[in-house]
């Protein structure tokens, strides 16, 4: 069966990490909507991208599913969260993929905030931390404790994103950024998130360093 070459429209962060507004991929006939999005999931230049952002695919100008098929002459269009709209204003990734900074602080972008601050946490003093979640309850307790932070503080938006598995020294393991019109609440908002998470989260870290390796003790929430 022949193949088909399709285009596809990329706007704001996808644009900017593939350096053009649209790029081209082969797909065989009767490929569907999640063909397409696999296929874009192994580019090179989209691939870290899309392992953190949530998109939809739009075909012919409007949302299609996973099973629609495509065909030859269709318009595509990849969808990430659009600014402003309610449901991103909170956003909470527990992952296995290393964490991006500025991927985070574009998540929290907002006309109306004058201010964005971020936190970064890294693996410090040992070799290696071992983070291990329960990450179903992590994903549901984060997106609270980031809720309430966003309406206590006046918050634009705010966003968590926290690796479990291995974190070799100096990478980074959780980060959270907050934006509000004003420095005084990101501040605010971005420290409260923080602390909760690390002392709220069922999130364990393990120290390893050369062959002795130790859970770090904590507290019940």
């Amino acid at each position: 069966m022949a193949d088909m070459r399709v285009s596809v429209r990329l706007f704001a962060i996808l644009r900017e990490r593939a350096g053009a507004t649209s790029i081209e991929i082969e797909l065989p006939e009767r490929a569907t909507v999640d063909d397409a999005l696999k296929a874009l999931a192994r580019r090179s230049e989209l691939s870290d991208v899309l392992a953190r952002i949530p998109v939809r695919m739009a075909v012919n100008r409007e949302y299609a599913e996973p099973s629609s098929e495509l065909h030859r002459g269709d318009e595509l269009a990849l969808i990430t969260p659009v600014s402003g709209g309610a449901g991103t204003r909170v956003h909470v990734r527990i992952s296995d993929e290393p964490l991006c900074l500025q991927d985070v602080s574009r998540l929290v972008a907002h006309p109306a905030a004058g201010a964005i601050v971020t936190f970064q946490g890294t693996t410090r003093d040992v070799e290696q931390l071992d983070y291990e979640g329960y990450r179903e309850m992590a994903e549901s307790r984060v997106r609270q404790i980031l809720g309430e932070c966003l309406e206590r503080h006046g918050l634009q938006a705010i966003a968590a994103e926290h690796r479990l598995g291995s974190v070799p020294l100096g990478e980074t393991s959780v980060i959270v950024a907050a934006s509000a019109a004003h420095r005084e609440a990101a501040f605010a908002g971005a420290r409260e998130a923080i602390d909760r998470i690390k002392a709220q989260a069922p999130i364990w870290k393990r120290e390893l360093h050369g062959d002795e390796a130790s859970w770090v003790e904590g507290v019940l929430p």
